[in-house]
């Protein structure tokens, strides 16, 4: 299909393609082109302000995809039709558009057919102004640009939108992001960084463990709690609560109010009384004996320790003789009328009422420095970093949200270079484009609002949110899932979700509390996880679809390994609304009506880039192992298989690309059997042929059943060079051989 038609403003429309977008333009707004097919619009004002809201045109008529900030933390999906669905603080939109061809629009298919391509706006930042989009109740698509600082104003917005279009959403997107990258200058995309190796590992995060009452007691007891179930993280986050902090709130005689605990603030970069000296029996005497000790004895790879962008919640301490060094100022933090407009947050409130202990911004890469170095020494590996957009509120007589926010995230990555080498960091909170689009090197980022184990209408919302967030969030970093429970009513449901979905897996369990048959599904026995290549994200038949309210449609999400495909399939109607659009019941109260389950197909098809993973000897045929069935089927690209799953129910389904070996063997490598990501073990295939015997060699990684289509049976099968047992069901093709118990990269030969 060959197509011309970049964005062009004419006659007071926006067309893309030769497809109108926007009518009622106004003359105020222009387009400037950027790269080929693609460009900015902006506009311009008679008066200067250090805020402007500007109307780009009414939208109608398309489906639509946008991803917007329902409270200042945290992005969430909404799908609609025309621009008065559209929320405050929109930071993404995908629009789908039909258009019929003819003769001379340029499109070679048959006359009278239509097509589908797709149109994406991302309202970006332009100097010291951020933009966000929104629409209102006569279907115009609005854009807002803010500074953040009554100082900083402005008559003119002239690279605001980007405005790409394509034939492939994933495509579109990627393209998008790497063109915006190269013409800002600003942000990297995540193929231009370092991928910190913890992604790699299992990990265990200490927050719901102790919440902020960690100890190294407590860390101990639960790395145990995790050997001795034979499932050992190699990677720890120590998340809030061990820091020197105080908060002067609790001292005045006051009882004790919600949002209080937010006023806290850093006293010293150095670990509090729990974690030196401590009192506890079998403790340790500071925080780098601690370190040292867990590392040894629980074989750990990496430890990680949390702190907030900011210090901590409130900032630094203004009085603390140890803080003085960095200067902090107490400043009140300004909310942006779009933050105000959707979801107030607690902690922000709060905020507002006590104030943050703002770091010198002359001093923010000495505090970094000072903190990550005295860390480095401890033998502690990287850092989780919180709470970052609370920076765009403070950036009024600092030049801006936007200035304000590159100067924290370039002294943020000056420093994790230079302390941890790896590229050792994990951003969380930063779903603002502020920070989105001053990343340079950060690679890695939450991608979602917080695991929340006792709210049970959260889960389905967890895991759509973050598929879908990672449209965006997964072009510029590796998404994380957060951490979640694996004894919990939803483990499965969240952890085969994790395991599709590029990232961490990690969970935050108490000690002795623990369902190690899900962890084993994840883990392998060196504690290293098969993790996909890219960020898991919805199918392209679910990305103008509701898999939470709609009452009928499934989530699907693709992703793939090195020669496989897979998806998942999550049944998320029925546990929970999206905030923002709750129904009658939810407001009311009243539990939510269990539903019946729900049907819907999976393809190969649904796995975008196969193609790319497969080489030659491919006619589009598939084997495709659905894990909790046990079932293996094939199936042509465009085929499918019906799946039915009641709420909170998944199914993941291995796709895997049969090729035609020795004249006439249909082979597909499926992998470890009873791994949710069975084909994340399957490393290579190969096929030799010496005199009468041919072998396909398959290289594959951990240890348990690992699993093949192939429509001969094998006169033996050789594991590492030693002949070993198999079987083979000759009524669906399933050829499973048994890897020892060592972990390791190995070879397993298929003899015919």
């Amino acid at each position: 299909m060959t197509i011309t038609g970049a964005p062009i403003i004419k006659n007071g429309c926006l067309s893309v393609r030769g497809k109108v977008v926007l009518t009622g333009v106004p003359p105020n707004i222009a387009f400037k082109p950027v790269g080929t097919g693609s460009g900015l619009l902006g506009a311009t004002s008679v008066a200067p302000s250090s805020r402007h809201v500007f109307s780009l045109g009414v939208l109608e008529g398309f489906k639509f995809l946008c991803l917007f900030r329902a409270k200042i933390w945290w992005m969430i999906p909404r799908v609609g039709g025309s621009a008065n669905e559209i929320p405050i603080e929109t930071q993404m939109l995908l629009l789908e558009a039909r258009q019929g061809s003819s003769s001379n629009d340029g499109v070679s298919v048959e006359q009278n057919s239509e097509f589908t391509f797709y149109i994406l706006a991302l309202p970006v930042l332009d100097g010291p102004f951020r933009t966000s989009l929104q629409g209102n109740a006569v279907n115009e698509l609005l854009f807002c640009a803010e500074s953040g600082d009554v100082n900083v104003t402005t008559t003119e917005v002239a690279e605001a939108v980007f405005i790409n279009y394509g034939d492939n959403p994933f495509d579109l997107i990627t393209d998008s992001i790497k063109i915006l990258a190269k013409h800002k200058g600003t942000f990297s995309h995540i193929d231009d960084k370092m991928i910190p190796p913890h992604l790699d590992w299992f990990g265990w995060c200490t927050w719901d463990a102790f919440y902020s009452k960690v100890n190294p007691r407590g860390i101990k007891e639960g790395l145990q709690s995790f050997l001795e179930g034979g499932c050992s993280p190699r990677f720890v986050i120590i998340d809030d609560g061990w820091q020197d902090t105080e908060n002067e709130f609790y001292n005045d005689g006051k009882p004790i109010v919600e949002g209080m605990q937010f006023a806290t603030r850093l006293v010293d970069i150095k670990e509090n009384e729990k974690f030196r000296s401590s009192v506890l029996e079998d403790s340790c005497a500071d925080l780098h004996e601690l370190i040292n000790f867990i590392k040894q004895k629980y074989g750990l790879n990496y430890v990680y320790l949390w702190h907030a962008l900011a210090g901590y919640w409130g900032g630094l301490h203004p009085a603390s003789e140890k803080m003085k060094k960095y200067n902090p100022q107490l400043v009140y933090p300004i909310q942006s009328p779009g933050n105000l407009g959707n979801l107030r947050d607690i902690a922000m409130d709060s905020l507002e009422k006590y104030g943050v202990g703002v770091i010198d911004p002359e001093k923010i890469y000495d505090f970094y420095n000072d903190l990550h170095s005295y860390l480095a020494r401890c033998g502690v590996d990287g850092v989780k970093v919180d709470v970052q957009n609370l920076i765009e509120t403070l950036g009024n007589g600092c030049g801006g949200r936007v200035t304000l926010t590159r100067r924290y995230q370039e002294a943020l990555d000056r420093s994790v270079e230079r302390n941890f080498k790896e590229n050792n960091l994990i951003c969380c909170m930063s779903h603002n484009s502020d920070s989105i689009y001053s990343s340079k090197k950060s690679a890695v980022a939450r991608a979602s609002e917080d695991f929340m184990p006792r709210e049970q209408t959260f889960q389905t919302l967890h895991v759509a949110s973050v598929a879908y967030n990672s449209l965006l969030l997964g072009e510029i970093f590796v998404s994380d899932w957060d951490m979640f429970h694996s004894k919990h009513e939803t483990a499965e449901f969240h952890g085969a979700a994790r395991a599709l979905g590029g990232c961490a897996v990690y969970v935050s369990d108490k000690a002795a509390n623990h369902d190690f048959n899900i962890l084993k599904k994840l883990v392998l026995p060196d504690g290293s996880v098969l993790r996909a290549r890219y960020a898991g994200r919805p199918t392209r038949d679910c990305l103008f679809e509701d898999p939470v309210m709609d009452g009928k449609s499934l989530l699907k999400t693709w992703n793939v390994n090195k020669l496989t495909g897979v998806i998942g399939v999550f049944n998320c109607q029925g546990a929970g609304s999206w905030p923002l659009k709750q129904d009658l019941r939810e407001k009311s109260s009243s539990p939510l009506p269990m539903l019946p389950p729900i049907s819907g197909h999976i393809s190969p098809a649904d796995v975008e880039f196969l193609e790319e993973i497969v080489g030659e000897n491919w006619d589009g045929d598939c084997a495709v192992y659905a894990f909790n069935k046990g079932s293996l089927s094939r199936l042509s690209k465009r085929g499918n298989l019906e799946v039915s799953l009641k709420t909170l129910e998944c199914e993941i389904y291995t796709i895997s690309p049969i090729r035609v070996f020795l004249e006439n063997i249909h082979f597909a490598a499926i992998g470890l059997l009873d791994m949710y990501n069975s084909g994340g073990a399957v490393q290579a295939i190969k096929c030799t042929t010496s005199l009468s015997v041919g072998i396909i060699t398959v290289k594959g990684r951990g240890c348990g059943r690992f699993g093949f289509y192939t429509t001969s049976k094998p006169n033996c099968c050789k594991v590492d060079n030693k002949e070993g047992e198999f079987t083979y069901n000759d009524q669906n093709n399933m050829l499973t051989v048994n890897l020892p118990e060592e972990c390791k990269l190995r070879d397993i030969e298929i003899v015919y």
